[in-house]
Parts: C-alpha cells; sequence; structure tokens
C-alpha cells in the first residue's frame, strides 16, 4: 500500500499507527495488532524496509522475510486495515504524512524515549504503549532454532 492508498483508505475515520520490522510473525504481534486496532477506526502498520531492517542490526541474516513477503502477512491479519513500507530509521516522515491520532509502540519502548513522540504531540495526537506476550518474540523463536 502507499501512503496515498493509506490516505485515501482513511476518510475521516480514527488512524491509528504502529511500525516495526514483524520479520517472523507470532503470537505476541497478532495480540499487539489486535490491541492497536480497537484504539480507532483503520490500523495502518508502517514496515521497515529490508535496508533498514540490516541498518538496525536486528542480528545476523535479518530480515528473514523480504518486506513484500512481511507486508502480504500483515495485511492478511483481520486487525491490519494497510501496510506502508518506509526505508528510514524512524517512521517519522511516514507519520508526518499520515498524521495518525494515535500512534502505538510495544512495551519494550517508552513514550518518552521515542524520536516520534514530539512529532505527534505536534498535531494533537497521543503515543500509547501496549505490553507485549511475555515470552513471545522473533529474537527468542530464532534462539530455539538456534539451540541456544
Amino acid at each position: 500500500m502507499t501512503i496515498e492508498q493509506a490516505l485515501n483508505l482513511r476518510d475521516g475515520r480514527r488512524l491509528v499507527f504502529t511500525n516495526g520490522v514483524f520479520d517472523l510473525l507470532h503470537a505476541g504481534h497478532v495480540q499487539y495488532l489486535a490491541e492497536a486496532r480497537k484504539l480507532g477506526d483503520l490500523l495502518i502498520v508502517g514496515v521497515n524496509s529490508d535496508d533498514s531492517v540490516r541498518r538496525l542490526q536486528k542480528g545476523p541474516g535479518r530480515p528473514i522475510n523480504q518486506a513484500e513477503d512481511r507486508i502480504a502477512v500483515l495485511e492478511a491479519l483481520r486487525a491490519v486495515d494497510g501496510a506502508v513500507l518506509f526505508d528510514e530509521d524512524t517512521p517519522e516522515t511516514l507519520i508526518a504524512e499520515l498524521r495518525p491520532e494515535v500512534h502505538v509502540k510495544g512495551g519494550d519502548y517508552r513514550a518518552e524515549d521515542l524520536p516520534e513522540t514530539a512529532l505527534v504531540h505536534s498535531y494533537g495526537g497521543t503515543v500509547r504503549i501496549i505490553p507485549f506476550l511475555q515470552g513471545h518474540s522473533t529474537t527468542g523463536i530464532l534462539r530455539r532454532l538456534a539451540g541456544e
């Protein structure tokens, strides 16, 4: 989905936005996205490009799945209305264009530490932190697969 398509889909509805890598989708992601969707009428997910994931140094061989595949899986979820690819290290440019009423991040973040919080607050939006489902992470899955 393009930014333009996301804006057209919005059509006056309360937009919730979140972002991330979403490399190996698991139950923690699904629960998180379902909770995020409850905060508005429309959930758009910003997805880090493959280059962005590598710059974030998520680990060797990451991302496991290419961006197009990660987007396809996310858009198949009932809670997700669309996914937009971004190449920057943070979603600030995307947020500036979409101007979501609610920006959501997972419980491993604090709103005051996010570089995008000031931007979201500048136009009257809110930042919400949603707890993660304990014991569910892509890193944990990869460690188990490696026998760690």
